[in-house]
């Protein structure tokens, strides 16, 4: 009798801990869409303007883009490679030269390293250089 007993008590052991699983991924799922739908709200305005307060340039389109990847080339050749992602680099970096960031020729060296692009230091003090005199952070 005291298996039965015992083997009982392991079942609805088992069963209130899977309950008590369930239940927290249900509120975890719960909060996950309640913050996605906060994201949604913003506006794309409300977006640009957090960027902007945050010191990262809008992108860049058509002609200006073009110049920003000149003049990237000219700084460190090899960060144009992949084209968007040097964008995104540049827009990033003005952020810590816009916010007065620690580092910034060490950032700009990991910020413009990816994939097969290795950027030194010194690299990334020569692409900081190029986006304070192209004007390119000035939010």
């Amino acid at each position: 009798m005291n298996t039965r007993t015992a083997a009982a008590a392991l079942a609805a052991a088992a069963l209130l801990a899977l309950t008590a699983c369930s239940s927290s991924s249900d509120d975890e799922a719960d909060t996950k869409a309640k913050a996605s739908a906060s994201e949604q709200e913003l506006t794309q305005e409300q977006k640009d303007d957090a960027a902007k307060a945050a010191g990262i340039p809008p992108e860049p389109t058509g002609e200006q883009r073009q110049q920003l990847l000149d003049t990237l080339a000219k700084a460190a050749p090899d960060v144009v490679k992949y084209e968007d992602k040097a964008i995104d680099a540049a827009r990033n970096q003005c952020s810590a030269l816009n916010g007065g960031g620690a580092k910034v020729d060490w950032t700009a060296s990991q910020r413009f390293s990816y994939k097969d692009v290795t950027t030194t230091e010194a690299q990334g003090k020569a692409i900081n250089e190029a986006l304070k005199s192209s004007g390119f952070c000035n939010v």
